[in-house]
């Protein structure tokens, strides 16, 4: 050691908090307890459709739209970008769906569906990324005007045409279903045995494997395929560059630009994937306002799951469910989901306090509390109330979830070649 240098004290400093991942083995027993507590709710309320094979395989196709307009989305921000224009691209992928669809079959309107949400995505890049127009300001914008043409375009095209008219297409083509041989019938013998958890879980095999269009395979695909993209490929990393400091991507060689229009017209091809499941899985026939607000249900989604791609699919997931309950069987089970929601609140309330957040735990069982009281105090929801269930119960557990969310950094920040930091 040289004279006049002075040893360093050995660091004294704790070690970082590690965040915990969720392995498989945790997801899969999270599943399960799951599904033993939607058991128990059946078993106590006596609404045998609350877990049938039935709801849970239209939660899966009511699910799909939400999820594709998530996944929009979590491309768009994830570069910088918010994109409220989902809701707009999504409406002109329906049109697409049903214009491609009836000239040329179903696969056709898919392709034309993308084609169309990633001409919304487009718009919306060149004026936020182009011109710096505020990304709120333009996604409304884009709203608008895909409601717009979509309405003219469809009273253009679709006029005249058998079975179709100015609000609608001609019916369109189906697209092949896949059924898993011996697994499907086996899991429908053993739902039908009706026994506590076994029949439970019977029936989401049944609704995994019965039934199931080859689009919502390809979609759950796409699902996985942008968590690989994005997080483990040095694309994805330098696209969520953008999206955490744009400045800083750009001293390291990176073309912010290119990769914000790049993410934002993927962005929009999704949300057109979500109309093309509208129009050809869940109606095969263009409808107006088919979306029914679903591109905005589709970013709380994303922002539900904290702009991952898992989390994503269960918030779309949870809409799907609930929407299913109020459309197959209305009052009496949506009455059954106010335990379900009671029961499970308490159950984040008791996690909640134990890990020391006191004042978030007591909201919550407050909250939890007021769910059992309406359950234990009435026999049947009301039918205007069942209809809003899905975004009732998607608004609260995302103001529940939203004290642990972290958006990218840059997310929504305008953005010009050469700033600084």
């Amino acid at each position: 050691m040289s004279v006049g240098t002075v040893a360093a004290p050995p660091s004294t400093a704790p070690p970082l908090p590690t965040k915990r991942r969720i392995t498989l083995p945790i997801a899969l027993l999270g599943i399960a307890g799951l599904i033993l507590l939607v058991a128990l709710i059946r078993v106590i309320t006596g609404a045998e459709d609350l877990a049938s094979s039935g709801t849970l395989g239209a939660a899966v196709l009511l699910a799909m739209p939400i999820g594709m307009a998530g996944l929009g989305g979590l491309w768009a921000e994830r570069a910088g970008v918010v994109n409220i224009g989902l809701e707009g691209m999504m409406i002109l992928g329906t049109w697409g769906a049903g214009f491609f669809g009836y000239q040329w079959g179903p696969w056709a309107g898919v392709l034309g569906a993308i084609a169309m949400g990633a001409v919304g995505g487009l718009i919306h890049a060149i004026a936020t990324v182009g011109f710096g127009v505020d990304h709120i300001v333009s996604g409304v914008a884009v709203n608008i005007i895909g409601l717009g043409a979509a309405q003219y375009l469809a009273a253009l095209t679709f006029t005249g045409t058998p079975g179709g008219g100015p609000t609608q297409s001609p019916p369109i083509g189906d697209l092949p279903v896949i059924t898993v041989p011996g697994i499907a019938s086996a899991a429908a013998d053993l739902e039908a045995e009706n026994w506590f958890f076994v029949s439970d879980l019977a029936s989401v095999v049944r609704a995994l494997t019965a039934g199931i269009s080859l689009l919502t395979v390809i979609a759950i695909g796409l699902v996985v395929l942008t968590w690989w993209v994005l997080w483990r490929t040095a694309f994805g990393l330098r696209l969520r560059s953008c999206g955490e400091s744009p400045s800083a991507a750009e001293t390291l060689g990176v073309n912010v630009y290119r990769y914000k229009y790049i993410a934002v017209v993927i962005s929009g091809g999704f949300a057109g994937l979500g109309g093309a499941f509208l129009a050809i899985v869940a109606s095969s026939i263009y409808r107006d306002g088919q979306t029914g607000g679903r591109g905005y249900i589709g970013l709380a989604a994303m922002i539900f799951g904290n702009w991952r791609p898992g989390g994503l699919l269960m918030g779309a997931g949870l809409f799907g469910f609930t929407d299913a309950l109020q459309l197959r069987s209305g009052g009496e089970s949506v009455h059954a989901l106010l335990l379900l929601v009671g029961v499970g609140l308490l159950g984040l309330a008791v996690w909640q306090l134990r890990g020391s957040r006191r004042l978030a735990g007591l909201v919550t069982a407050g909250i939890a509390i007021a769910f059992l009281v309406w359950y234990l105090t009435t026999e049947e929801v009301p039918q205007d109330f069942s209809s809003m269930t899905p975004y009732v119960v998607t608004l609260l557990v995302l103001a529940l979830a939203s004290q642990r969310l972290r958006m990218p950094a840059a997310d929504g920040l305008p953005y010009r070649r050469g700033q600084g930091s």
